[in-house]
């Protein structure tokens, strides 16, 4: 998992290529609103894209993590279709309705069953590298979905700069990250990670505790402001020291938000001494957003390391697959 993560801005590199590379063909279709499902490291990609291009994409935009698709789902809906695998049975059970309902598809997939039907179906697709651990493959998937965005007509190409701009970052800070994840993945190891962010940064705060979750073999939690204000500030009288909380912070947070976050980490000092505010690096929300994601695979794998745990190993995921094969 090291190695992968070593990679991370490789990865980049190579994604623009293939998206650069990509053939892709246009549709008559008017589009209305856009649906990106997907699951787990696979899914994860689409709620930070979403929340990267809110401002720029004029229609509704949402992020579907099960079997269905929403009832405004139509011909006139793009669905993206995000399965590394190309064999994720809720996904495939989704890209079945989508397929049923007359909708726009588009498929990220590295091949399976995903790439079979969008080849039989003439849809676009985007094929990306296999790999065994499609979490350590963001990258790629989070990366191909832009170009889908800006090949419909919904984004420009602004985020190729932004995206060669966040290797730069990160390949130039890259044994800072190292050195403040390890201080991180310390103060959490023993303890219960609570993970906090802006509401527009929610998609980092997920991926760390994706990360934590598969990668650290650990249960944490996260929230957002101004969200996190409204009732889990008051579960505070409850703290422990046995929570170590991350706060993801951001020199372009909402103003009032900022105010927030300070006032919410006097109430959290009170009840916990593990506390560790993170300010991003970078020009922009995309630069700024990869460098919380590259620092946050790090924390995770550090604290395996600490925990003695594989970080490679989802015995449980696989048992969980067994089962439901044999219904």
């Amino acid at each position: 998992m090291k190695t992968l993560i070593e990679k991370f801005t490789n990865q980049l590199e190579d994604a623009l290529n293939i998206g650069n590379n990509s053939n892709l063909a246009k549709t008559t279709k008017s589009i209305n609103n856009i649906v990106i499902t997907g699951l787990g490291g696979s899914g994860i990609g689409g709620k930070i894209v979403t929340q990267l291009v809110e401002k720029e994409v004029k229609v509704p935009i949402i992020v579907n993590h099960g079997y269905h698709l929403p009832g405004f789902v139509n011909e006139n809906t793009l669905v993206i279709i995000s399965s590394f695998s190309g064999n994720t049975e809720e996904t495939l059970e989704a890209m079945e309705i989508a397929k049923e309902r007359k909708s726009e598809i588009a498929c990220i997939s590295s091949g399976g069953k995903v790439i079979e039907i969008a080849k039989a179906n003439n849809y676009n697709y985007i094929v990306l590298p296999e790999c065994h651990s499609p979490r350590a493959m963001l990258t790629y998937s989070l990366t191909q979905q832009f170009y889908l965005l800006n090949h419909y007509g919904f984004i420009n190409d602004d985020f190729k700069e932004s995206i060669k701009g966040a290797i730069y970052l990160i390949n130039k800070e890259k044994e800072d990250i190292k050195k403040e994840a390890l201080k991180i993945a310390k103060g959490l190891k023993g303890k219960t990670p609570i993970i906090y962010s802006e509401e527009s940064f929610e998609g980092v705060s997920i991926r760390l505790r994706q990360q934590l979750n598969e990668n650290a073999k650990t249960l944490c939690w996260h929230n957002v402001l101004p969200e996190m204000n409204h009732n889990e500030l008051v579960g505070w009288a409850g703290g422990k020291d046995e929570y170590a909380v991350i706060l993801f912070r951001n020199d372009s947070d909402y103003s009032r938000t900022q105010k927030r976050m300070e006032i919410s980490k006097e109430v959290i000092e009170k009840y916990t001494n593990t506390h560790f505010e993170v300010w991003s690096k970078g020009k922009d929300a995309i630069e700024k957003s990869f460098y919380f994601i590259v620092l946050g695979d790090w924390i995770s794998v550090y604290l395996a390391d600490l925990l003695e745990v594989d970080p490679i190993e989802i015995k449980v995921i696989n048992h969980l697959k067994g089962e439901l094969a044999k219904i």
